[in-house]
């Protein structure tokens, strides 16, 4: 294999410190104007700002001790700098095995008459060109999340990259749905096998086969055709998986704070919120298919009727889709509510207060939802914990894997975290898809017994909005 040599973006390292240790036995080199910019953004109590300071502290550990002619020759990335790199991350370090470079003295050469100026990025450019003479046994790979700039280096002949060790998966149809169909035969197959009984007015079924590998842990199995059971998957132990009886909640059935399922997802969706024994519960889904209302109902349910949660705390990143509409005044609490519209939309439908309701009784209700249900901002959950909680974090996709750990964790004892999201709806800056927090989310607490997903499909807002879905 060519060794090669990776200059690093000032973006990639913003987005990820460890970025340093994540190249195995290749080399990376870091520009000055990088240096340059990653002081100009150290300030401040943003994430970037953090991870630049944090990107600062891991140079400042390798460079301790070492002489300026250490600095020349390179750095050594071992593995102890980059595991200490992956404890701050949260992720296991790779063998970091190549070394760091700096750029010690002015490049030589110049760039295309075509790239005049002396923006940044063009200095990162000039850069990796002049590399060229001094590795000339490697191969030279410029890494950025600017598509731009990977393209102005392409056209100038540079390879050029985007950073893809922040990704959870390589393509996005492989995440995990939390539901799967089961072969038509599936009762003859394990008629022989199969153990069933009920227990606390619940049926429990015990199947064992090759099948069984191909399951997850609250997972929902279905058949492929109409009225037929679902079952949940409780426990999976070798080849042997403990199936549940999951609840109908459809018309004429079981309701949930008036509401009812209008399809297999939405009502597996409402088992897992009901469950006492799930913590964790991740629903995506496109616009209109019934996350927040599904959310709200087994919310308000298990909060006002059961007493099982204290209070509701809603919450989202406020990243606007359009231009920012500057500050807003008030407490924590009002300048919040702009960016709450959906979760206030779906509570008036919940509690009768979209029309019909008298004055007294829309006061009374709203009232009463005030002292339960309380919408708080991510940028102050730094350091808090909630007890016996149900909390809501809608428009989840939008935050970094980080960010999704900082409010995960804040979960005391008897707490529910709900997020919610649409992974098509991605509004933060240099986040993707294969990179959102959610996306990790999903994928790590799969296999969890105390965690369930769903991915809801089907759109039930109304005729126009599926159809605005579906052809725009």
């Amino acid at each position: 294999m060519t060794r090669r040599v990776f200059v690093l973006d000032t973006n990639v390292l913003m987005h990820d410190p460890t970025a340093l240790f994540r190249f195995q036995e290749h080399d990376v080199f870091i520009p000055m104007v990088v240096l340059e910019e990653l002081d100009g953004g150290k300030k401040g109590v943003s994430e970037v700002a953090r991870n630049v300071r944090q990107v600062s502290r891991f140079l400042d550990e390798l460079i301790a001790g070492q002489t300026h002619e250490d600095i020349e020759r390179g750095l050594s990335l071992d593995q102890r700098a980059a595991a200490a790199a992956a404890r701050g991350n949260g992720r296991d370090a790779p063998e970091a095995t190549g070394h760091l470079f700096f750029e010690t003295r002015p490049p030589e050469g110049e760039l295309p008459t075509m790239l005049p100026g002396n923006k940044a990025d063009n200095s990162i450019l000039l850069s990796a060109l002049a590399l060229r003479n001094v590795f000339s046994q490697s191969a030279i790979v410029l890494v950025s999340k600017d598509i731009n700039l990977r393209i102005k280096a392409s056209v100038i002949g540079i390879e050029a990259e985007d950073y893809f060790n922040d990704k959870v998966l390589e393509d996005l149809d492989l995440l995990y749905t939390g539901h799967a169909p089961l072969p038509g035969d599936f009762w003859e197959q394990h008629a022989d096998d199969m153990e069933s009984w009920q227990d606390m007015g619940q049926t429990f079924y015990k199947v064992s086969g090759e099948d069984v590998a191909e399951w997850h842990v609250n997972e929902l199995l279905h058949f492929n055709r109409p009225n037929d059971v679902e079952l949940i998957t409780r426990d999976i132990e070798g080849d042997t998986a403990l199936l549940e009886l999951a609840e109908d909640f459809r018309e004429g059935k079981r309701h949930v704070w008036g509401v009812h399922a209008r399809n297999r997802e939405q009502n597996f969706a409402l088992n897992l919120l009901m469950d006492p024994e799930i913590d964790i519960v991740t629903l995506l889904g496109a616009a209109g298919t019934g996350k927040t209302l599904l959310t709200l109902a087994a919310a308000l349910s298990q909060t006002l009727d059961e007493s099982r949660y204290r209070e509701i705390i809603m919450t989202r990143v406020t990243v606007p889709v359009g231009d920012d509409i500057g500050f807003l005044p008030g407490t924590e609490e009002e300048k919040m509510t702009p960016w709450m519209g959906a979760l206030m939309d779906n509570l008036e439908v919940l509690t009768g207060n979209s029309g019909g309701a008298s004055e007294w009784e829309r006061a009374a209700t709203n009232e009463l939802l005030s002292n339960r249900i309380k919408i708080r901002s991510v940028n102050f959950m730094r350091g808090r914990t909630f007890l016996e909680r149900f909390v809501i974090l809608d428009e989840a996709q939008n935050l970094t894997p980080k960010q999704m750990k900082t409010l995960i964790t804040r979960a005391g004892p008897g707490t529910k975290f709900v997020c919610l999201g649409n992974l098509a709806q991605i509004d933060t800056p240099y986040l993707t898809e294969s990179s959102s927090g959610l996306t990790r989310v999903v994928d790590s607490f799969r296999n969890w017994r105390h965690s369930g997903h769903v991915t809801l499909a089907q759109g039930e807002r109304s005729r126009l909005a599926h159809f605005a879905s579906d052809h725009l």
